[in-house]
């Protein structure tokens, strides 16, 4: 005999609604249990300063400046804060998967590899401009004398190829990661789209700027899920930190 099936009746329904928000709430569980504090620093040029802004509020990692040190990982003082010293390029990867809930990098690494971070602050340091060179004896002295499909070498194809397209200018990105200043040097590249902040290497190499593409700085980033529960307290240490790259920006 045919029996037609009862639809679920609401306890049933709401007690799969619990299971289902229980299981959610215990997968996001180590977003809300992390008992630290951690923070990613970039290696190279801006680890002094980036260590002696966050010292300034109270995190200090300043082992890291220790010529003899080989950790990548160290507790400041307190023993409440972690510090993870990695790759310019993988301060922002830290941050968007939860390793790290604070991230300091350059606005240029933000550009080229567009992660899924929270922005927070211009730290004002770090300043240099990203950059299109040629070389001096080149017949090309502005972007838009530039032959279409012509090579540029690059290691942020991203920027290299957004800005050209948004000229409508097509070219050949030529990935390099190395002293890109070779491109052209060689004849590879007819140009350069590269980082520079005081001229002096692209002097050496007679090579000379045609275009800007944009300035970069240190910039603060953070987790956002981190940052919308104000895990760890993140807001009151974000806030401090605005609040001494205005005043130093100030008298810069």
């Amino acid at each position: 005999m045919y029996e037609p099936t009862l639809p679920r009746r609401r306890g049933q329904f709401e007690q799969n609604h619990a299971a289902s928000t229980l299981l959610l709430l215990v997968s996001l569980l180590p977003l809300f249990t992390t008992l630290m504090l951690t923070v990613a620093l970039p290696k190279g040029s801006l680890l002094e300063d980036s260590i002696r802004l966050l010292r300034a509020v109270g995190l200090d990692f300043s082992g890291f400046l220790d010529p003899s040190n080989r950790q990548l990982e160290i507790w400041d003082a307190s023993h409440t804060a972690k510090g993870l010293l990695v790759r310019n390029y993988d301060v922002p990867v830290y941050v968007e998967y939860g390793q790290a809930q604070l991230g300091i990098i350059g606005y240029d690494v933000l550009q080229e590899k567009q992660p899924k971070v929270a922005h927070l602050a211009d730290l004002g340091f770090g300043r240099c401009r990203m950059s299109v060179a040629v070389p001096a004896s080149s017949p090309y002295q502005s972007v838009l004398q530039l032959p279409p499909h012509c090579r540029i070498a690059s290691k942020f194809v991203r920027c290299a190829h957004d800005y050209f397209q948004s000229l409508d200018l097509p070219v050949e990105i030529v990935p390099l990661y190395g002293s890109v200043e070779l491109g052209p040097i060689t004849g590879m590249s007819e140009a350069i789209v590269d980082l520079v902040a005081t001229g002096r290497t692209l002097k050496e190499n007679n090579l000379i700027e045609i275009e800007q593409l944009f300035e970069t700085t240190a910039r603060l980033i953070a987790h956002p899920l981190s940052y919308r529960l104000n895990q760890d307290g993140l807001k009151q240490i974000i806030d401090q930190l605005r609040e001494l790259a205005i005043a130093e920006t100030a008298v810069r």
